[in-house]
């Protein structure tokens, strides 16, 4: 079942090369941290998140031993896909994200107890957060990308953890890695290898890219 739209007008400050464009972009994601990104960028879009078991299809492709790169790009089709076939004049961008460690890949903490072994497994470890975009047009795709950042996490004491996770409360329970790194996450954290946008969530500077050559942003 599809809900309203969450409108994002920013086409006071950056205008589009075309007026009849604005709200011709939808993000298929509930992300806030990627609707940050594209409304602090700029770009005018819609929200509209998709409605799909997110978590049955990751357990799905795990089963199956697919590749975290081909899993991130499949997640990413089915969500701009699906949300396409109801917008099908509007460009639908789809997301994901997949945090890889050595082979295993992490969801979203379900409680505190989940989230403390979470972190007491990254501690010390580097992993990989994978991100993809996939833009769909009535139900086909259109354009991809996949872009990897490593993440190198320092060694953190039991004591740490738990006056991190108090101080980060419930906020927790929407990110992978237990982090955000726009705050406090970012103390978990001793280097990062790679674009600062895509460990956000959005390979912001490649999606801009592709919005100018649809002519949806000015050149």
């Amino acid at each position: 079942m599809l809900g309203r739209i969450i409108m994002f007008n920013t086409r006071a400050i950056y205008p589009l090369a075309n007026e009849n464009c604005l709200g011709s972009v939808i993000l298929a994601s509930s992300s806030k941290s990627r609707a940050r990104l594209l409304c602090n960028a700029g770009v005018p879009f819609s929200i509209k998140a998709p409605n799909i078991s997110e978590e049955s299809l990751l357990k799905s492709l795990r089963t199956k031993g697919t590749k975290t790169e081909e899993a991130a790009i499949f997640l990413a089709e089915v969500k701009a896909i699906h949300v396409s076939y109801k917008y099908p004049n509007a460009l639908v961008i789809g997301s994901d994200q997949i945090l890889d460690c050595l082979g295993s890949w992490f969801s979203k903490p379900l409680d505190r107890v989940n989230a403390r072994e979470t972190l007491r497994y990254l501690s010390g470890k580097s992993h990989r957060l994978v991100t993809s975009v996939v833009v769909a047009k009535a139900g086909k795709k259109i354009w991809q990308t996949i872009d990897v950042v490593t993440m190198s996490m320092r060694e953190m004491s039991e004591s740490f953890i738990d006056t991190y996770l108090d101080a980060v409360g419930n906020e927790i329970y929407n990110f992978v890695g237990v982090y955000k790194l726009e705050s406090s996450g970012i103390q978990l954290f001793t280097k990062l290898d790679g674009d600062y946008f895509t460990a956000l969530g959005l390979p912001l500077f490649q999606v801009l890219e592709f919005l100018r050559v649809q002519g949806l942003l000015l050149r």
